[in-house]
């Protein structure tokens, strides 16, 4: 058999493989314990936390496209009422060929897209018409297959493009008409449109039984959404609205074009002789940062959701959704991601639930359970700061440990509870400060503070220093909403807090009535700001500086400054109180996920590493002992392809084929015992030579060249 490419040299005939059992969270769950009370408790604990995430992202979606959505079910049924009214003939003649069209702008997270068009999609059918069509530029390389998948959605028809391309799987006939082969074109769904619209038995495209046109109204409109616009081929696009356009007394078309950078990308994929018969009109979704806040309320920054990440751990999250896709579908599975290798890595995360249930799990720990606590480092240093007496009996003692215990978690819980109400009063009273000296998003702030003691912090003290000259206005502002934030919190520490900022707005509002200015001798100005723009020379600035400054020092407060004053200090004082990392509290491993390096390796791979350490060590990937070398010794035992590559490292720019078989060969024959330094090259070393090869150019290391036909290019240069 002769051959272009050592990629056509051997091939590999499985057998049918059996059905594979599709895996679910609960697979993740392989362990010896798997069937104890404990393993079990878990898993529940998981999947509840799991649904939890599921209805909370999936209400937020709802509830952020709801406008967006609407306003492009209005737009449709609006765009219907022209095309039946003619009432003005001038008009319809004049805009009878432009097809009305909605430029919806969804941002640079495509990933997101997809819920939104499905969401979109159900809407429209609900409401405006049954007739909807979503394309993707992937299906539509030309416009026959475009006009294919168009009718193919519409009509449910077995379609013929050209006899020599590859045939289209028949969709099931749900369009009630006798199935039959017809030819790809507008006039052909022209001639279905007239039908099903005037025929009301014929079922309906998209449900499984009779149309319901009555409910849409006479000729409801033909909806064809392009998901991806970015993504289709000028040439295809242009020709499909020019034919388009042609059938719009016949058809009334509406488009929606689906843009994930600019609306400029409309005109610039269109000329104007094309873009002149659409009638565009532009819709803005909701921006990804402001989806990305309302998500991390929900499941965040709430004590409603018991799962927490420390530091680094969201760090990674927001580093991969800032920096790379800017898309909160990948935030959300980075966070189920968290919380599974929490709950099969961590044993006492079946304490991770609200305080109630903890409370009662607690007092259920087994023995090997409390030796899991004391090993915890975070109680290992709670208990160095006992007393002798108590860290004996936090060390023998399981019932007594049990009650320290919930003790402890009732205190990490009361911490969530004033953490989170106070995190968001310093959000807003720093986020209106010039240059955003703690962050402009409550994100940034929120991982400050998990990281560190914020106040110690050079942000934190700059920001400080401009609140201590804040104006009345803006201070009482920022108090108002402080207090409108403290009112939705419960707790006795919170309603203290609560109290104190009502009372300094009512201090700040009786000082309305008093002047703010503090009396002036009479008498002659002696300020040294008197003569200031006289002196010029560097020592009497100076001295005038100095004078000045020693001045402001000793200038008496009016009683709005020592208000002022008095206020910004207990925000320090509650800031310091109850922003404290989560590391200083006891148990915190409970539920906070901290290990970034798994998450960032998880979430952030780089594929290119990976192959070249399973082929330049296998035993990383295959813990088998015979793997073990030396160095950059080959094994004779390793994987064909582990055996090829480590070989193809010592050639140069060109290898030539014969002579790496013979290599192969040589490293291969040393298992089998035989001399080396003669291998015979059998069949089967052969096959298994093409087969290595054959993986390497597949996965980019090699590829056949023209200079030399027995010789192969190498691509890679340097290690991992």
């Amino acid at each position: 058999m002769t051959t272009s490419s050592v990629s056509k040299g051997c091939f590999v005939f499985k057998p049918a493989s059996k059905k594979q059992r599709i895996l679910s969270a609960g697979d993740y769950f392989h362990d010896e314990d798997e069937e104890s009370a404990s393993s079990k408790l878990r898993f529940e604990t998981l999947q509840s936390l799991w649904q939890q995430i599921k209805l909370e992202t999936d209400s937020i979606q709802e509830e952020l496209n709801k406008n967006i959505l609407d306003s492009l079910a209005e737009f449709a049924r609006t765009s219907t009422t022209f095309f039946r009214s003619k009432t003005d003939e001038w008009t319809f003649r004049m805009r009878s060929s432009e097809i009305p069209t909605a430029a919806l702008v969804l941002g640079v997270n495509v990933t997101d897209h997809n819920m939104t068009f499905q969401n979109l999609c159900e809407l429209l059918h609900q409401s405006v018409t049954p007739y909807v069509v979503g394309l993707d530029a992937k299906d539509c390389p030309s416009l026959k297959h475009t006009l294919q998948k168009l009718l193919l959605h519409l009509m449910g028809y077995h379609l013929s493009v050209e006899e020599d391309e590859e045939e289209t799987q028949p969709k099931a006939n749900i369009s009630g008409i006798p199935k039959k082969r017809i030819q790809c074109s507008i006039a052909t769904l022209c001639e279905w449109y007239q039908t099903v619209t005037k025929d009301s038995n014929v079922l309906s495209p998209s449900k499984k039984r009779k149309s319901t046109l009555g409910k849409f109204g006479q000729n409801p409109p033909i909806v064809v959404i392009f998901k991806d616009l970015e993504s289709f081929t000028s040439k295809v696009l242009q020709d499909f609205i020019i034919i388009c356009s042609q059938y719009i007394h016949q058809l009334p078309f509406i488009f929606i074009f689906g843009i994930a950078t600019s609306p400029a990308t409309v005109h610039r994929m269109l000329p104007h002789s094309v873009s002149s018969l659409l009638c565009i009109e532009l819709f803005q979704s909701l921006s990804c940062t402001k989806h990305l806040t309302t998500v991390m309320d929900k499941l965040i920054l709430t004590t409603s959701f018991p799962f927490k990440l420390n530091g680094k751990a969201l760090q990674v999250l927001l580093s991969i959704f800032l920096f790379h896709d800017f898309s909160v579908r990948n935030f959300i599975k980075g966070l189920q991601l968290s919380l599974m290798e929490h709950f099969y890595n961590q044993p006492l995360s079946v304490l991770c639930c609200d305080k109630h249930k903890a409370s009662k799990r607690a007092q259920m720990l087994s023995s090997e359970e409390c030796e899991n606590v004391r090993q915890l480092p975070s109680f290992m240093r709670y208990v160095e700061n006992q007393e002798p007496d108590e860290q004996v009996k936090l060390l023998t003692d399981d019932h007594h440990l049990k009650e320290v215990v919930q003790q402890l978690l009732k205190q990490l819980h009361l911490y969530h509870k004033n953490y989170y109400p106070v995190l968001r009063c310093l959000h807003v009273l720093t986020s209106s400060l010039p240059k955003y000296p703690l962050g402009k998003q409550i994100r940034e702030l929120h991982s400050m503070c998990l990281e560190r003691n914020v106040w110690e912090t050079e942000e934190y003290k700059s920001a400080f220093q401009l609140l201590r000259l804040m104006a009345k206005d803006e201070l009482l502002t920022a108090f108002t909403k402080c207090i409108e934030i403290l009112t939705y919190a419960k707790g006795k520490v919170i309603n203290e807090v609560q109290e104190k900022l009502e009372t300094f707005v009512k201090l700040f509002q009786e000082l309305d009535n008093i002047s703010l200015d503090y009396k002036e001798d009479d008498g002659e100005d002696t300020s040294p700001q008197k003569g200031f723009q006289q002196k010029t020379d560097l020592f009497h600035l100076q001295k005038t500086l100095l004078e000045m400054k020693e001045l402001k020092k000793n200038k008496k407060l009016n009683k709005f400054e020592m208000l002022r004053l008095e206020a910004i200090d207990f925000i320090d004082h509650i800031v310091k109180k109850h922003l404290l990392p989560p590391e200083y509290l006891a148990l915190h491993e409970v539920v906070y996920y901290s290990c970034s390096g798994t998450l960032r390796k998880h979430l952030n791979a780089a594929p290119r590493t990976a192959i070249q350490t399973a082929l330049n060590n296998p035993y990383k990937y295959l813990p088998n002992e015979s793997l073990q070398s030396d160095g950059g010794a080959i094994s004779s035992t390793a994987p064909d392809i582990c055996i090829a590559y480590k070989l193809h490292l010592e050639c140069g720019r060109l290898i030539n084929l014969y002579d790496w078989l013979e290599a192969f060969a040589t490293v291969v024959s040393a298992t089998e015992g035989n001399d080396t330094e003669s291998p015979v090259i059998d069949d089967v070393k052969h096959a298994r030579f093409i087969r290595a090869v054959s993986e390497l150019e597949f996965v980019g290391f090699v590829k056949p060249t023209k200079k030399k036909t027995d010789h192969v290019a190498r691509l890679t240069w340097g290690g991992c």
